[in-house]
């Protein structure tokens, strides 16, 4: 009965959040669709606002209702006046507080990479929209062998949406193996890792292209949550994750891993999946290491 009555309160009070603040947020997100680049501008900041906001006050009910420990490891480097590229792994929802406890106010606001249809999602696909969430399409190799000339499109859409961060610090989240991990997938992708899916390169490799000499570091952001199983979202609220580790770690941001075609330079493109395959048989390693942390 704990669980579920602690379940239900922090359920009611995120709700409130999101009702309080979603009205201002979508109002700028309308403005925003005025062909008025400093209107625009000036939204953009205030929905960045306001989505901190949001996600502060869910923390800080995190921080009143549960019992779960954050333990963030490598949050002391982060800086708010730079952009990053945040490589990291993904097993759940509780990834996203995760992230939200780790980087929300140390950081600029994340930006993720999502699936095309969440644009018509009610109220969400307008905010995401107005945060600039850059929207992808993903084409299913059967489509691509039907219709040729739409490969590599994907990767376009990619670097055409990296293009509204040039000018603006940014988090880019980029979930390299591009859905979350369950054994299923796992076992049908026959994946040479024991905790990860395998990694996709073309996507990180079309964000360094874009944003490479804007880009401060690569955070390579390890989520575990110690113990048999990877918790789910209800489980978090109430009240049954006693920890979740966020290991962030600085990679060196070398020239090599963005200056290249990794669309049509084989060599380039092979050894960005050599790079990318190097820091995942290590991050495999690490949430061994780190899962037995209890």
């Amino acid at each position: 009965m704990g669980h579920l009555l602690t379940g239900l309160a922090v359920l009611v009070l995120l709700a409130l959040n999101t009702l309080v603040l979603i009205g201002p947020l979508m109002l700028l997100a309308l403005l925003k669709l005025l062909p008025i680049p400093r209107l625009r501008r000036l939204c953009s900041s205030g929905v960045a606002w306001f989505a901190e906001t949001w996600a502060q006050i869910d923390k800080a009910i995190f921080a009143l209702l549960i019992p779960t420990v954050w333990d963030i490891r490598g949050a002391e480097q982060l800086r708010r006046d730079t952009s990053y590229l945040v490589i990291s792994n993904h097993q759940s929802w509780v990834d996203i507080p995760a992230l939200i406890e780790a980087f929300n106010r140390k950081a600029p606001f994340f930006k993720f990479f999502l699936k095309q249809e969440l644009i018509w999602v009610p109220f969400l696909g307008l905010a995401f929209w107005a945060l600039d969430y850059p929207f992808m399409k993903r084409y299913s190799k059967a489509f691509l062998e039907h219709n040729p000339h739409m490969k590599g499109k994907d990767l376009e859409i990619t670097r055409h949406a990296c293009e509204k961060f040039r000018d603006i610090p940014v988090s880019v989240v980029n979930y390299l193996e591009g859905t979350r991990f369950t054994q299923a997938k796992h076992d049908q992708q026959q994946s040479p890792y024991r905790h990860l899916l395998k990694p996709k390169a073309g996507g990180v490799a079309f964000v360094l292209a874009t944003l490479g000499e804007q880009l401060d570091a690569i955070l390579d952001v390890t989520v575990v949550y110690p113990g048999k199983r990877v918790p789910g979202f209800w489980e978090l609220i109430s009240g049954q994750v006693p920890r979740v580790i966020v290991d962030i770690r600085s990679l060196p941001l070398e020239p090599s891993l963005w200056q290249g075609d990794y669309q049509n330079d084989e060599q380039f493109r092979q050894r960005m999946q050599e790079w990318v395959s190097a820091l995942w048989q290590d991050k495999d390693r690490r949430i061994g290491e780190l899962g037995g942390q209890g």
